[in-house]
C-alpha cells in the first residue's frame, strides 16, 4: 500500500496547473493526504473517480484545509482535534482558533488510523511560537497516543518544523527562525519520545533531503531548502514499512510529496 502527503499550497492552483493529475497517474496512491487545500469540499473540480474523498475545511475561506483521497473508503474520519483535548489546551490566539481551522483529519481504516496535519506555522517574528509548542503540539500528541490506544497510527503532512540541522540547508543561520527554534524542535523530540517513527530517516540519514524551498533567490532549483513534510507511524508497524521516499521531482507548489510503502 502506498500512502503519499503532499502540502499542495492551494489545490485549485495544483488542479489548474495540471500537477495533481501529473502526480496521480505518476504515482497512483493508494492513501493521499492532503494540506493547505484553500478550499471548501466542493469548490475544486476533481476527477479522480476512483478515490473517495474526504475535507476538514477551515471556516476561514481560501485558508489552510485539509483532505484525504483513498481508495478503499474509510470506516470512518474525525476532523479537527476533539473537544476535550481542544479545550483543555485552549487552541485559541489573537489569530483565530487553530481548531477551527481544518488542520487535522482522522480517517479509519482496517489496519490502521491515518492522519492528514497542517501544523500552525509560528510565524515570522514568533507571534505564535508559544500556541504552536505549548498548546498545539501537545494537544496533538496527546490526541495521536489516544488514536493509538485503538489502532496503530500513520500521521502525515507539514509539521512546520526542521527536526535537525542535518533537514535544512542552513542550520547556523536559522537557530531563531520559525521552524527551526529550540522549542518547534523539541516538540519533534517529544514525538520521537512517545515511540512514534520519523519513517524517512528510518532509511535515509544523508543530508540535502527537503520538501520545501522558498520561492526566492531560485532555491528550489539550487536545493536550498527544508525539510519539513514528514510520514509518522506508530512504532508496532516498523516492520511493516518497506520504504519511505521524498518527491523533489514532482512541482505545482512550494513543497513537494512525501511517502511511504507498508505491506
Amino acid at each position: 500500500m502506498k500512502i503519499y502527503s503532499w502540502n499542495v499550497n492551494g489545490i485549485r492552483a495544483v488542479i489548474k496547473k495540471g500537477a495533481l493529475t501529473e502526480f496521480i497517474n505518476k504515482h497512483q496512491p493508494d492513501i493521499f493526504c492532503i494540506q493547505e487545500t484553500k478550499a471548501k469540499k466542493g469548490q475544486a473540480e476533481i476527477d479522480l473517480a476512483e478515490y473517495t474523498e474526504y475535507w476538514c475545511d477551515a471556516n476561514k475561506a481560501g485558508y489552510s484545509g485539509t483532505a484525504i483521497f483513498s481508495k478503499t473508503p474509510a470506516i470512518t474520519t474525525v476532523n479537527n482535534i476533539p473537544a476535550d483535548i481542544a479545550s483543555k489546551y485552549q487552541l485559541s490566539d489573537q489569530f483565530g482558533d487553530t481548531n477551527a481551522e481544518g488542520r487535522v483529519l482522522a480517517a479509519e481504516f482496517d489496519d490502521f488510523w491515518v492522519v492528514s496535519v497542517y501544523t500552525p506555522n509560528s510565524k515570522g517574528k514568533l507571534e505564535r511560537l508559544d500556541l504552536r509548542t505549548q498548546q498545539w503540539d501537545r494537544a496533538f500528541l496527546e490526541y495521536m497516543k489516544r488514536l493509538e490506544q485503538s489502532k496503530p497510527v500513520i500521521f502525515c503532512g507539514d509539521l512546520n518544523v526542521a527536526h535537525q540541522e542535518i533537514d535544512l540547508a542552513r542550520p547556523d543561520d536559522n537557530h531563531k527562525s520559525h521552524g527551526f527554534t529550540d522549542e518547534e524542535r523539541a516538540g519533534f523530540d517529544a514525538i520521537v519520545e512517545a515511540k512514534f517513527l520519523d519513517t524517512f530517516r528510518m532509511f535515509n540519514t544523508d543530508g540535502e533531503n527537503y520538501t520545501w524551498w522558498t520561492a526566492w533567490a531560485n532555491a528550489r532549483a539550487r536545493n536550498v531548502g527544508w525539510r519539513i513534510d514528514y510520514v509518522v507511524a506508530s512504532q508496532s508497524l516498523k516492520s511493516r514499512i518497506k520504504s519511505a521516499h521524498i518527491h523533489a521531482d514532482q512541482m505545482g507548489s512550494d513543497h513537494c510529496p512525501v511517502s511511504i510503502v507498508i505491506s
